[in-house]
């Protein structure tokens, strides 16, 4: 697939210019220590990715054992039911009743909850449905490329990865990001809706669509009027406690809606539980592959002149550059998931978990999604060719993504 290939590239890229500079390096400086301290980073960064991969375990057995009981417990068909009135308008080429329309509901609802195994599959059947209604089979319709920039813009109400890494790397208060990735992804997934609307030529200048658009405008910007009468400390104080206080709520109310559905609490834990210990275990090749890799460069001194450039090209406009270390997170995001985690994790290394640079490069991470990884698998999937506006409009909301998480990390911890 083209992003798995991209990938391939880039990794192959760490290792080729790490070599190459280390050789000017020694050549025309004399450095000799820049090889050893290469070779002694593919040893740490590898047991880093191990430990932190085992480290891992537990938090995520916890939380994907709540979100199985939630999935059971009815809370994806809840949010499919809310969202519908909305999906509708933003999917008039779909015959109103036709079953693609449950499809779509459940996989942004269950993409929302973090439920990656659910929402995938989901995805993929409704871009079945979707194709089944295509004229031109290998073109992609408006409807499934506004089903596409609502998966690449990431909307997640619940940014579990993220907040298991960061108390896996030592934050004082993991879930201190959980408010501004959701602000971040909110302008994120609207700026898709709206750039893929201009160009599908959609109105949403409807009663349901401006109630519900305006009416969520209305409270972001509450809420960061809110935020931004208080003092960094209180604010930091107060976005943790309300994340805290979230997060409990949707544990219990998980819990609760098991039990009314009759579910067998315990035993839905234990079957979503035990998806965590594979999970961690899966994700330690690509963790020490993608952690190595950065690991070299990084000890080449390329990774500095990398950084060194963009930040004097940053200061020379008069602002200021202390977003550029977080960077590189955002500019693989679009591309690998797994090469974004790593970004996410060696800055969090380099740089402290409570860093500024760390939890920016958390909030870029929960901001988007994989644009070209997610295009690659859903149109792969159904054989189009021609993706259209799909990969613009995805860029598009990648970008302001982008922008709104450096904004808004310098409101909370700038």
């Amino acid at each position: 697939m083209p992003a798995v290939m991209v990938l391939n590239y880039i990794w192959i890229a760490f290792f080729v210019i790490a070599f190459v500079v280390a050789a000017v390096k020694l050549i025309f400086t004399g450095d000799f220590d820049v090889f050893p301290a290469m070779m002694d980073s593919t040893f740490s960064s590898s047991k880093t990715a191990f430990e932190i991969s085992l480290g891992l375990t537990g938090v995520l057995s916890l939380w994907l054992g709540i979100m199985k009981v939630g999935e059971k417990g009815g809370v994806v068909n809840v949010l499919a039911r809310l969202l519908s009135p909305v999906f509708s308008r933003l999917f008039p080429d779909i015959p109103k009743g036709h079953p693609v329309t449950g499809s779509i509901f459940m996989n942004i609802a269950a993409n929302m909850l973090g439920l990656d195994n659910a929402a995938t599959p989901l995805g993929l059947k409704a871009m079945e449905q979707m194709q089944e209604l295509n004229a031109k089979k290998d073109t992609a319709s408006n409807p499934m490329i506004m089903f596409l920039v609502l998966n690449t813009s990431g909307l997640t109400l619940i940014p579990v990865s993220i907040m298991v890494y960061r108390a896996q790397m030592g934050a004082a208060q993991p879930t201190d990001i959980f408010i501004p990735i959701l602000l971040a992804t909110f302008f994120s997934t609207l700026a898709g809706i709206i750039v893929t609307s201009l160009y599908q030529r959609i109105n949403l200048l409807n009663r349901t669509m401006l109630l519900t658009l305006g009416g969520a405008c209305l409270l972001v910007a509450g809420i960061i009027w809110g935020f931004s009468q208080m003092s960094p400390d209180m604010m930091n104080r107060v976005s943790t406690t309300a994340a805290n206080i979230l997060l409990m709520s949707i544990i219990v109310g998980f819990i609760v809606a098991g039990m009314r559905k009759k579910v067998n609490v315990y035993d839905a834990f234990i079957e979503g539980a035990k998806d965590g210990f594979t999970t961690a275990v899966r994700i330690i090749p690509y963790l020490v592959a993608i952690l190595v890799g950065i690991g070299v460069f990084r000890a080449s001194g390329a990774m500095d002149m990398l950084i060194g450039g963009l930040h004097r090209a940053v200061e020379l406009t008069g602002f200021s550059a202390e977003w550029v270390d977080a960077m590189p997170t955002a500019l693989m995001k679009p591309l690998s998931g797994s090469g974004a985690r790593g970004m996410m994790v060696d800055a969090m290394t380099t740089y402290g978990a409570d860093s500024f640079v760390g939890r920016l490069s958390c909030v870029f991470q929960g901001s988007t999604d994989t644009t070209f990884y997610i295009l690659a698998v859903y149109f792969g999937s159904v054989g189009i060719k021609h993706t259209r506006h799909a990969v613009s409009c995805g860029l598009l909301a990648d970008l302001a993504g982008i922008i709104a998480a450096i904004a808004i990390c310098y409101m909370f911890f700038g």
